[in-house]
């Protein structure tokens, strides 16, 4: 029963990521989904989770990204995941060991920002440390899901090693990447700040200063919330921005003539300021929007 359950909140969990993008709302893993008339729940209390139906095996583990228990990335490129308090015997430890033992698929949430969860899974744990009181973590292509009774060895000699160590980096990647986009458009109340747009699903969170660039850090002041065509603007250097928040339109673009779209979503932003956040710790940058807005003049 355990096992078709697990089963069916993976196909449950596309489905919702389908609907909602990545991020999910907590209120619909803490409601779950009804299997044969009873109500499975994802999330709870507990970082470890076991919904009253599962006997030993949880079904989740969630940590928080950037909190003060954040889990780290290992010297080989996994992650590590606490334990539950300091007693390797609480009920929730075993359960995460008999899940390494047995090969056992887990849901991995990850806390952005508050009420808000990205979906991560299959994830495995794949190595149990009982001196740091903590678990390897490692994730898995869902076409693993089919083959997931069979036991794996996790050793650097193996193919499946290897592959859950790039599989597991490109989560790391993406996990920090939706991190930086709910913080940023939190930070914008949910609109662009050029054109005051406030669809969530047309928006995107534009780094000033590119994360390949030094400085090109993932934080809220090297942040803005554009939609989607202003990012596009801004990114191939149609709109710039100066270090005193006020929009500038390349001269050749400005003086285009063409249709609505260009003369009111583009054209009328010259000369204009761009909405701040209401928090002055979370200003754009002034230093960042002087080294962006020269390439701004250069491209012009």
């Amino acid at each position: 029963m355990e096992s078709q359950i697990r089963l069916a909140a993976f196909n449950w969990l596309r489905t919702q990521c389908e609907i909602y993008g990545d991020v999910l709302p907590r209120e619909i893993l803490a409601n779950g989904f009804t299997f044969q008339g009873e109500r499975i729940t994802l999330v709870g209390p507990s970082g470890i989770w076991k919904p009253r139906q599962f006997q030993i095996k949880p079904l989740s583990i969630t940590t928080i990204l950037n909190g003060p228990y954040a889990d780290k990335r290992t010297s080989d490129g996994f992650l590590s995941y606490k334990y539950r308090g300091t007693d390797p015997n609480h009920r929730d430890n075993v359960g995460l060991r008999i899940a390494m033992e047995t090969n056992t698929p887990l849901i991995y949430f990850v806390s952005l920002t508050p009420g808000k969860y990205t979906v991560n899974f299959p994830a495995f744990i794949i190595h149990n440390n009982p001196q740091n009181l903590e678990f390897t973590v490692a994730f898995d292509e869902q076409s693993y899901l089919v083959k997931a009774d069979n036991m794996v060895q996790e050793n650097p000699e193996s193919s499946e090693y290897y592959r859950r160590r790039y599989i597991t980096s490109n989560v790391q990647v993406r996990l920090h990447q939706q991190f930086f986009r709910e913080r940023v458009i939190a930070a914008y109340n949910t609109q662009c700040c050029l054109c005051k747009i406030n669809h969530n699903e047309l928006l995107d969170a534009a780094h000033i200063i590119p994360d390949n660039e030094p400085k090109g850090d993932p934080i809220i002041p090297n942040g803005l919330t554009l939609c989607k065509i202003h990012h596009a603007a801004f990114d191939s250097n149609i709109i710039g921005i100066t270090p005193d928040y006020n929009i500038k339109v390349r001269t050749d673009v400005l003086e285009e003539i063409d249709g609505p779209m260009l003369k009111h979503g583009i054209q009328e932003l010259n000369d204009c300021k761009i909405i701040l956040p209401s928090k002055r710790r979370d200003h754009p940058d002034r230093e960042r929007l002087d080294w962006r807005y020269e390439r701004f003049r250069r491209a012009g």
